[in-house]
């Protein structure tokens, strides 16, 4: 009989009360098959009682529930009583509630023993109700659980989700205070469950109760209500926390998430915050903080830092303590015990049928009787004698030399390594009995060859190499008997050695320098030509804003040039050869230095501010008191003179001249502007002068000569001062007034020197074909030794903003370089080639003077021997 067919045999009904906490249910029967047995089952009193609340279960009434909102109305009589229904939540099951006892239902077999068996029943007990098996009995248990359960759930009756109606009955009257109740299975969608009983077997595990109770029970819908079954529908909620987020993210100050946290090694901070905000690593201390750390911090030996934030963040005594235990390979919980009593988890249950479908044989767990015949027979022939054990010989006494050394001895002579002879070299084409014509000697070959009679070990070749038609014309080799005698010589007499080899690729020697094109910006092309002057440019400068250019030249005038197009815009004569040219860096003032033959012209060029021009010449218009006598060594060296406003030098743009008593062969300025130094290297001790142009007075820095001076350079930031030798540099110290160190260029002439804006870093340019870089802070030695001009080298200048550094020689050529000087002290400067030019033409074994670059822009200007001036770009 199906469960369908149960249910038609037997109807229910169910009515619920909500007046108070008590409810009942009631089961009538009607006369079929099957029989219906209750067993009453106690069930402890329940906080808030209701006695108004029932649940009735009677006959004619089919069992069906909705859930509805509260805003809607029932079809049925007004007598009917609608509960407010809360659920708790999704994983409790809902049943009926009752309060005292409750009855739980059995359902019994269509057999006759199940009658007869009901028939005793209503014989024994006054209400016929008993259970029939064990199985009945733990059900009624399971039930009698559920319920309680259901008792809690329908309590919560604050927040109702909705109503749990059921259809109009009549009502029924409690007959006794112990109210009767049963209840009725929920089930899932898709599942379907008789209310008044179950077919199936039930199992006895108890694991089983706790997922039914556990069990979650959704929203009843109208549509799928039928009788005597309800039909219910999980609704599931997303947990947002399931996935992947954990609660220990709600403390993290980090936001960056789970990232490599080396990508924020190049950056000021470590991260951002909840507000976005950037978090600025700490402070991180040297080698000796870490020291005094670690003698000082008792904690030093648990403290690690966090990758997240950088702080450092002391370890507990558990982890330090789990640390320990896992460096000591032994197990991290201290109060696991490994030695505990071990846990059959695969034969602990013995199944009911085996794993394979066949059975093991009976001699796979039998011992082998033939091999206990085998073993038999070799035990009966060891006792008979039969089989004897192998008869060990007797050992010979081994003797050994009483004063034997590690080279006769044998064992010990094969550990020396074996160095065999070398092998002859095999032969060539001209010991061929027909070698080709150019392997033989000719008449001046051959008279070379026998003048080094004394000297053969001189030949290249041992012999006279012949030629013969075919092989049987060879003669006997003379020398063969000797050559044989003198391998001999060479085999035993000649000691042998192991020559390591060094296999070094050629490319491991050439340093790997960056591609050119990751260097950029630098010049690489010509521009413009500035065309002007009729003899070679001796010297170049330009004006600190980067406007225009000024040259001098053999033609005994100086230049001036509007640089983004090339216009010579004045043009000043300097009455002399102009040996050196330089634009004043302060840029309240336009004046320029100009050294023509033993004049020192100070003009101003009149371009550029107006306001600037005017100011320039107030300031040269008078010369100031002198406050201070002048020794007789520096008025016989110097004298200023004043040029009339009025006159025709004035007009040209003169302003003032200092003659010298010897040839100017360079002038450069301070950094300031107030002060610049001229050289004279045929002055001896007064080769090197100190001008102020303020207070229009000189000075010479030092009473005697060191060498011939070339030329002199002042630091761009620090009171030192740079004097160029014949063969050395000189760094003094102007406020101390004493040398600081000399460094040494190991070249013969030294024709040009450069100081890179850093004032670390030096390039000195030398006739013997060198360009030397000296590292200020690293040695008195050249750093770097440059090699790359094939003559003289005559100019050498640093870029002010780029990395920069350029040189020209007589070989007609510029070379642009890459130089970067890092801020770390531990790294070296990087130099790299990059670009040659070839642009100027050679005049009478001269190429190309100086080289500048311009202040702001990664452009080159040259001066050379063809009379021009050219910009690279």
């Amino acid at each position: 009989m199906g469960v369908e067919d149960r249910d038609r045999k037997t109807s229910n009904s169910l009515k619920i009360t909500e007046d108070g906490n008590s409810s009942e249910f009631t089961t009538k029967k009607q006369p079929s098959k099957r029989k219906l047995s209750v067993e009453k089952v106690k069930v402890p009193d329940i906080e808030d009682k209701d006695p108004d609340h029932e649940v009735n279960f009677d006959k004619d009434e089919n069992l069906f529930g909705t859930f509805e909102n509260e805003n809607d109305s029932s079809d049925e009589d007004g007598d009917d009583q609608a509960s407010n229904f809360d659920s708790g939540s999704e994983d409790e099951p809902i049943f009926g509630t009752s309060d005292g006892e409750s009855e739980d239902l059995s359902f019994e077999d269509d057999s006759e023993d199940a009658n007869e068996s009901h028939s005793e029943n209503d014989e024994t007990k006054p209400n016929g109700v008993e259970s029939s098996s064990k199985a009945d009995d733990n059900k009624l248990k399971r039930f009698s659980k559920r319920f309680q359960n259901v008792t809690s759930i329908s309590n919560k009756q604050d927040s109702g989700d909705g109503q749990f109606k059921t259809m109009d009955s009549n009502s029924k009257k409690a007959k006794s205070k112990k109210r009767k109740s049963t209840g009725g299975r929920f089930v899932k969608p898709d599942t379907e469950s008789v209310l008044c009983g179950e077919t199936e077997k039930e199992k006895s595990d108890e694991s089983e109760d706790e997922q039914d109770t556990e069990r979650g029970v959704g929203e009843v819908k109208d549509d799928d209500v039928m009788p005597n079954k309800i039909v219910l529908e999980k609704k599931k909620e997303y947990d947002e926390y399931e996935e992947d987020d954990t609660s220990d993210e709600e403390d993290i100050r980090n936001t960056v998430g789970n990232i490599p946290m080396n990508w924020y090694d190049d950056y000021p901070h470590v991260g951002y915050d909840w507000e976005g905000k950037k978090i600025i690593k700490p402070p991180k201390g040297d080698e000796l903080d870490n020291f005094l750390k670690k003698m000082e911090d008792p904690n030093f030996w648990r403290t690690v830092k966090d990758p997240q934030t950088g702080q450092d963040v002391i370890l507990c005594d558990a982890d330090a303590e789990l640390i320990q235990r896992l460096q000591n390979h032994k197990i991290p919980d201290s109060d696991f015990n490994e030695y505990g009593p071990w846990i059959e988890w695969f034969s602990s249950e013995v199944m009911k049928t085996p794993l394979r479908k066949f059975p093991d044989q009976k001699r796979s767990f039998i011992p082998s009787k033939d091999e206990a015949r085998q073993v038999g027979r070799i035990v009966h022939a060891i006792k008979m004698g039969w089989i004897k054990p192998r008869v060990e010989k007797p050992k010979e006494p081994q003797f050994y030399m009483l004063w034997e050394g590690d080279d006769t001895a044998e064992h010990l002579r094969r550990i020396h390594n074996h160095i065999p002879a070398p092998k002859r070299n095999p032969p060539n084409h001209a010991e061929s009995y027909n070698p080709p014509p150019e392997y033989l000697f000719d008449e001046k070959e051959l008279k070379q060859w026998k003048n080094m009679k004394r000297t053969p070990s001189q030949r290249k070749v041992h012999f006279i190499p012949k030629k013969y038609a075919s092989l049987r014309e060879v003669p006997f080799y003379d020398r063969y008997v000797q050559e044989r005698f003198m391998r001999c010589l060479d085999l035993y007499l000649c000691p042998r050695a192991i020559k390591m080899r060094l296999l070094i690729q050629p490319e491991d020697l050439v340093p790997k320098l960056p591609s050119p094109k990751d260097l950029q910006p630098f010049p690489t092309t010509l521009a413009l030509v500035y065309k002007g002057h009729t003899n070679m440019v001796r010297c170049i400068t330009v004006e600190p804003k980067g406007q225009y250019l000024a040259s001098g030249s053999d033609d005994l005038t100086v230049k001036i040039w509007e640089v983004a197009t090339g216009r010579c815009i004045r043009t000043i004569p300097a009455g002399g050869i102009v040996r050196s040219i330089s634009w004043c860096p302060n840029t309240a003032l336009s004046l320029l230095a100009v050294a023509a033959d033993r004049k020192l012209l100070l003009i101003n060029p009149e371009v550029g501010d107006s306001l600037v021009v005017k100011k320039t010449d107030a300031l040269l218009e008078e010369a100031p008191e002198q406050d201070v006598l002048l020794p007789e060594k520096v008025k016989a060296a110097v004298q200023w003179e004043q040029v009339s406003a009025k006159g025709d030098e004035w007009k040209k743009g003169i302003r003032v001249v200092i003659n010298h008593f010897k040839e100017i062969k360079q002038v450069t300025w301070h950094g300031r502007g107030d002060y610049f130094a001229t050289v004279m290297p045929e002055g001896q001790s007064r080769s090197v002068v100190i001008h102020q142009v303020s207070k229009r007075r000189s000075q010479i820095p030092f009473n005697r000569a060191k060498g011939l001076v070339q030329c002199v350079l002042f630091h761009p930031i620090r009171p030192i001062f740079f004097v160029a030798t014949q063969k050395n540099v000189r760094v003094y110290d102007l406020v101390k007034q004493e040398i600081v160190k000399k460094l040494l260029s190991n070249s013969k002439w030294i024709s040009s020197i450069a100081i890179h804006p850093g004032g670390d870093n030096i390039l000195v340019g030398t006739y013997d074909r060198k360009i030397l870089w000296f590292d200020l802070d690293l040695s008195t030695k050249p750093y770097q030794t440059l090699r790359f001009h094939g003559h003289a080298v005559r100019g050498v200048a640093y870029h002010k903003r780029y990395p920069l550094f350029a040189s020209s020689s007589d070989e007609n050529c510029v070379i642009v370089s890459h130089g970067m000087v890092y801020n770390d002290l531990l790294q070296n400067p990087l130099i790299v080639p990059l670009k040659r030019m070839s642009y100027h033409e050679p005049v009478n074994d001269f190429s190309v003077f100086e080289v500048l670059f311009h202040p702001s822009q990664p452009w080159l200007f040259s001066s050379g021997a063809d009379g021009t001036v050219r910009l690279y770009t």
